[in-house]
């Protein structure tokens, strides 16, 4: 075979796909286990800054490269964790969702900048756009109380909690709708518009239109039955899983957000059908401030709750290496039927939160191995607040899933200037002291083994 046509055809002459090469799949899973094997320490996911390589076209990803060194990684055979050839991918968006998320105060600006630059990359002609409707009343209130629901769509005309009469301020602030979760007007429109993003996800899913469906403008996990709570108002993750519920018996929930995902945790904490599974910063005054190791659950739900507390400094090694740990675990013991995953992209070296040093490389490896296990799968956004970085970062998990390879030079489009001064689609590895040290998260993977050894297969 020659894998020279593969790897470097110019696009502008040939745009080849994962659908019309001639390679086999047979033949590029033993060129690409014989690479890694030969040459392990290059990145699957490195972006090619050929010369010949066109700006505005991109080429195909080697999507069983990354599989190959997924495979080295963990010591299978490429064959134990193949991937489909041509999963079938939705991306939910509207004009509507876009203008109203991004108006929402805390990320202001942000929903543009990330499908402006997913819609720059011409990625969207790959995908099926799914178009939201709101979520209707019963939805919601599938999980949220009906007196919190009341009270978000009275204050939904208020764009300032001094607007607020002084004999309501205290009903509002004892439903979390203060400081941490801020008003503004059309607030319920706009979190009922993004529930509704997310419920769509799933309908498309049973509705078998789709193996992946991404919804970036969902994620707000922290949300709880009666209250708001960092910045989440209704929780979409949560109405997401219910819905899927409605077609698969066990739903798998996995958080890779900078912060504990307790909303989702807390909503199905007693039960053996949704196991939630939370990688996040643990530390004293660090939101919220839950998901320690020995969390696990109650009830018929007891060791279907998995905690994954992390220290600052973690980098992409080391993040991978406890994720795929963990997950295979989770995989054997729980054998989900359907995925759900919050890619949460404040773990990102250079976000404002400080915390991790990881890079858009080490999260998109961890969504990799996730899209192996083959299962009908949702991709939820989440935190993110260095607003370029987080468009890299999903723009780079939308290729990923759809089997697409990007170019490192990100197209010039009106939003170009805020990708100075590299205008690539990278992101940097930080280097703060990692506190997390192998022999603590050596005792984490051990720990949940045995949590998991309480789980019986069935």
């Amino acid at each position: 075979m020659n894998t020279d046509r593969f790897e470097n055809e110019n696009p502008r002459t040939s745009n080849v796909t994962s659908q019309s090469t001639h390679v086999t799949d047979e033949d590029r899973d033993t060129t690409y286990s014989s690479e890694c094997q030969s040459n392990h320490s290059k990145d699957p996911f490195d972006l090619s800054d050929n010369e010949e390589d066109s700006s505005d076209i991109y080429r195909p990803v080697i999507k069983k490269r990354c599989i190959a060194v997924l495979a080295n990684d963990l010591n299978l055979n490429v064959s134990e964790i193949g991937v489909k050839k041509t999963p079938r991918v939705a991306y939910v968006h509207s004009q509507d969702l876009l203008t109203k998320a991004n108006e929402l105060i805390r990320i202001e600006g942000r929903a543009e900048l990330v499908h402006s630059l997913i819609r720059t990359y011409g990625l969207l002609k790959y995908l099926q756009v799914v178009t939201p409707r709101p979520a209707t009343q019963s939805e919601i209130l599938g999980f949220h109380s009906s007196d919190y629901i009341q009270c978000l769509q009275d204050i939904s005309a208020v764009s300032d909690s001094e607007d607020i009469e002084e004999q309501h301020k205290h009903e509002v602030e004892s439903y979390g709708l203060s400081y941490d979760c801020p008003l503004q007007k059309d607030l319920f429109e706009t979190a009922s518009l993004i529930s509704g993003a997310s419920q769509a996800a799933s309908q498309h899913i049973i509705n078998g239109l789709a193996d992946i469906v991404i919804n970036w403008y969902g994620g707000w996990h922290h949300a709880k039955r009666d209250t708001a709570s960092g910045f989440c108002y209704i929780n979409d993750v949560v109405l997401c899983i219910l819905k899927l519920r409605q077609q698969f018996d066990k739903v798998l929930y996995v958080d890779i957000d900078l912060h504990h995902g307790d909303g989702v945790e807390e909503a199905f904490a007693t039960t053996s059908k949704v196991m939630t599974v939370s990688f996040h910063k643990l530390a004293p005054g660090f939101f919220p401030g839950s998901g320690e190791l020995n969390d696990v659950g109650t009830g018929r739900g007891k060791y279907f709750t998995i905690n994954i507390p992390l220290m600052d400094g973690i980098k992409d090694k080391e993040y991978f290496s406890i994720f795929t740990k963990v997950m295979k675990q989770v995989k054997d013991r729980f054998l989900p039927d359907a995925i759900v995953m919050q890619c949460g992209a404040d773990t990102l070296s250079e976000d404002p939160m400080t915390s991790f040093n990881l890079t858009h490389f080490g999260i998109a490896k961890c969504v990799c191995y996730m899209l192996t296990w083959n299962l009908p799968t949702v991709l939820l956004g989440g935190g993110g607040y260095h607003f370029p970085n987080t468009a890299k970062c999903w723009t780079f998990l939308t290729a990923l899933a759809a089997g697409k390879k990007l170019p490192v030079d990100i197209p010039e489009h009106e939003h170009f200037l805020d990708y100075g001064p590299s205008y690539e689609l990278t992101t940097s590895p930080g280097n703060k002291r990692d506190l997390n040290t192998d022999k603590y998260l050596a005792n984490i993977a051990s720990t949940i083994e045995k949590y998991l050894d309480n789980v019986s297969l069935s």
